[in-house]
């Protein structure tokens, strides 16, 4: 009797495993790894992050629009792991000072503006708001009305004058957060 109860916990064990396994490669195939990295001088900046897609769906918007990113609520800036940066060395993030380092960053959408945050919570994984205390900064982006929409997510990170500019690309949105 021992004996069937173990087959049968090991059995289920790794059943549990294969799907766990399954379900997050293919979470990882809907929405791949990306990186974005720049440097201009002696400032580089690194960026991690996961690139949904559109496919069919209205990204930003409100609920009674079935929008998968709602005004004014918490986004990862991407899926499966939290978005991160890093910087070599301190900046000035959209006017803001921020120490070198690697920082977790997500947004809160808007029509007109994105309210993005840098934060010290790193590592973590999925879905989960941020621990709020742990929030650097939050600074107003405003939204630039894309002509073409782009399908999947795109971060680049691009030379502007003597810095850089951290350029984020979904849907009919783009924004720029100049990093000098």
């Amino acid at each position: 009797m021992k004996k069937k109860i173990l087959i049968i916990t090991g059995v289920a064990l790794v059943v549990f495993a294969g799907v766990f396994f399954w379900l997050n490669s293919r979470n990882r195939t809907l929405s791949p790894s990306g990186t974005a990295n720049g440097k201009i001088g002696d400032l580089e900046i690194n960026m991690s992050y996961s690139r949904p897609s559109v496919r069919g769906r209205v990204i930003f918007g409100t609920e009674e629009e079935g929008a998968l990113l709602v005004y004014g609520k918490y986004w990862r800036l991407g899926a499966n792991e939290p978005t991160s940066v890093s910087f070599s060395r301190d900046v000035s993030f959209n006017g803001n000072r921020v120490p070198a380092g690697k920082y977790r960053i997500y947004a809160f959408p808007g029509k007109d503006t994105f309210e993005v945050v840098l934060n010290t919570e790193i590592g973590m994984w999925g879905a989960a708001e941020p621990d709020y205390s742990k929030d650097l900064l939050k600074t107003s982006i405003p939204v630039v009305r894309l002509d073409k929409p782009v399908e999947q997510l795109t971060f680049y990170v691009k030379p502007s004058g003597s810095g850089l500019n951290i350029v984020i690309y979904w849907a009919d949105v783009g924004l720029s957060i100049p990093v000098q």
